[in-house]
């Protein structure tokens, strides 16, 4: 059948595909719970009777709070089944932004995951226009999402849902999704129905079409990235599992064995950091076997059909070593898809080598949110590239370098903002999307930093921070940096050493420590994190290189503000928190100064 609106996406499924008892499944309490078409499509109508009896008209909005579940889908389609529009928040942002987007918003009803959530919103909520709020879990107090079932079962109203699915069309608000961003609060992305499904079926042909597949999803719903997959997982019929949490991804990876399955470079990074330092710990005679296949595997490439001699050394180091790897993940994943950020060439060569392919690629909320795609078609995937413009968006880059992108995945606009949706969008129909980049001679799409974010030094060179960053995050024993420098003479950085590895390097090596300050300041640990700077120095132009730099001994993260959702560095917050040591960082006497 034609799927125009998301909601389509349930009569398609259960028309599409055989049934299933595992079309839906969440973990939660160590217990699984199943969900078939029919209990889907059932629960969605039951949240669409309910909303109606609550007195939700098309165009009102509707928020949930709340890490991925099936309840959220339940939530999602009954919402957009009635013409209301969903508006999802993360649900580890700080209060104020709930603030904000509640009220700028303007959301009616409101779901939340459980206790931890409902503290933080509980006393803004008489300053914003939520007149009804739900848990997923049962809490004291609070009315559970149980509930809510139960109004829409006892009130059913089938007539009036398909009478309003009649009158809804793809070009529709589907959603406002309230974009991260890395100064101020959050702008409302207004997305359609036709935004987010063009997507779908530009990406469509890049998994298998085995309606058998399982996915594993454990990053966040709120974001348009993993929504817009869940919705292709529907459209493909695959059976979706919720992880627990996203700590717990790589112990239900080896449950439920997926075919597929979304990652961000952070968390590839960190399993891969994981794996080497589970390596070091080895016996000197399966340590040298275990860094031959590293470093056979940095040296991966796509097409090595005249590479005889390596891929006979590959498939050695598979067995001997990567399979272990693969298995990891559960042994069954065909394809990882990398996006939110850059990941580093070495690092995707290394996952090919171990027969773990994966695919990066590139997108804004504002373009629902894919532009570009790695894909298994002819040129279709290079490292280093973020691949080929997908189907439905027509890209080019300015004059300056910048992206443009054209085509029915592009926003509708910023809710309650025609003067910012106008500076983005120009009056050609073109989305800036504030990214540099090239077209490679094969077509792929190659980021090459952000248009704002350069800086200039006090000698005049242009450096790109994102760069420098993304090349000493490969480092294991650094988990996050910040590189300063505008208008100063040199390069300065900030550098978060990754804890985790760095306390298991000492306990190989019997230096004691307390905590983490007592870590950053001990000599033979500065003396570490000099050699990985000066290691990486190596690797980039005089400009560039760091030459002061301070260790902090507490880790970014979202809930403390240096972070967005999406786990880039909100600049303006750490410039402001960290001014004192800034300065500090130019201070010092370098070289030949």
């Amino acid at each position: 059948m034609e799927v125009t609106r998301l909601f389509d996406l349930l009569a398609h499924s259960k028309k599409a595909y055989k049934p299933k008892k595992d079309m839906l499944a969440h973990k939660e309490n160590g217990q699984w719970t199943y969900y078939s078409i029919d209990q889907y499509i059932e629960a969605a109508n039951n949240v669409s009777y309910a909303l109606l009896s609550l007195g939700i008209k098309p165009g009102d909005k509707v928020a949930t709070i709340s890490a991925s579940r099936s309840e959220w889908n339940f939530m999602d389609m009954g919402i957009m089944q009635i013409g209301a529009i969903h508006v999802p928040l993360y649900p580890n942002i700080a209060a104020e932004e709930y603030h904000y987007i509640l009220k700028h918003s303007e959301s009616k009803i409101l779901v939340v995951s459980g206790k931890d959530s409902y503290r933080k919103i509980e006393p803004i909520l008489p300053e914003t226009s939520i007149e009804q709020v739900f848990t997923f879990k049962e809490i004291e107090g609070c009315k559970p999402f149980r509930e809510l079932l139960e109004l829409g079962k006892a009130n059913p109203q089938p007539e009036k849902v398909d009478e309003i699915k009649r009158t809804i069309r793809e070009e529709d608000i589907a959603t406002i999704i309230y974009t991260s961003g890395t100064t101020g609060m959050s702008k409302g992305v207004m997305l359609s129905h036709k935004n987010i499904l063009c997507n779908v079926f530009a990406v469509q042909h890049i998994p298998s079409h085995e309606e058998i597949a399982r996915a594993l999803s454990f990053l966040p719903l709120s974001h348009v990235y993993e929504r817009m997959i869940v919705y292709l997982y529907h459209y493909l019929g695959y059976s979706i599992y919720y992880a627990e949490s996203p700590v717990l991804a790589a112990e239900t990876a080896k449950e439920v064995r997926p075919e597929i399955m979304t990652m961000v470079p952070r968390l590839l990074e960190k399993i891969y950091d994981k794996i080497i330092a589970t390596g070091q710990k080895l016996p000197w005679y399966q340590k040298g076997i275990f860094f031959w296949a590293v470093n056979l595997g940095f040296h991966y490439e796509i097409s090595n059909k005249k590479r005889l001699g390596y891929n006979l050394q590959l498939q050695l180091a598979r067995k001997l070593v990567f399979d272990k790897w693969k298995a990891a993940l559960g042994g069954n994943v065909k394809i990882v898809v990398s996006g939110g950020a850059a990941i580093p060439p070495r690092l995707a060569k290394i996952y090919w080598a171990a027969g773990v392919p994966v695919l990066e690629g590139y997108g804004l909320t504002e373009t629902s949110p894919v532009i570009a795609v790695n894909s298994f078609d002819k040129n279709g995937f290079k490292f280093g590239t973020v691949g080929q413009p997908i189907r439905f968006a027509e890209v080019r880059i300015d004059d300056d370098g910048e992206i443009l992108c054209k085509g029915p995945c592009v926003m509708q606009g910023y809710f309650k903002d025609p003067e910012l949706t106008a500076e983005v969008i120009d009056s050609e129909g073109w989305f800036h999307t504030g990214d540099l980049g090239k077209v490679e001679p094969e077509g792929q799409l190659k980021i090459t930093g952000r248009k704002k974010l350069l800086f200039k030094s006090s000698f005049g060179k242009y450096i790109n921070p994102e760069v420098v960053e993304t090349k000493f995050k490969e480092s294991p024993f650094i988990d996050n940096l910040i590189v300063l420098g505008e208008n100063e003479r040199y390069v300065g950085a900030l550098i978060i050493p990754d804890f985790t590895y760095l306390k298991e390097w000492c306990a190989q090596r019997r230096i004691s420590f307390s905590d983490n300050k007592d870590l950053v300041f001990n000599k033979i640990i500065q003396k570490r994190i000099q050699k990985e700077v000066d290691k990486y120095n190596k690797l980039l132009g005089s400009a560039e290189q760091i030459r002061s730099y301070e260790l902090l001994d507490t880790e970014w993260n979202v809930e403390t503000g240096e972070l967005t959702a999406s786990l880039k560095l909100r600049r303006v917050i750490i410039n402001e928190r960290y001014k004192d040591r800034i300065v500090r960082l130019f201070n010092k006497k370098i070289g030949s100064d």
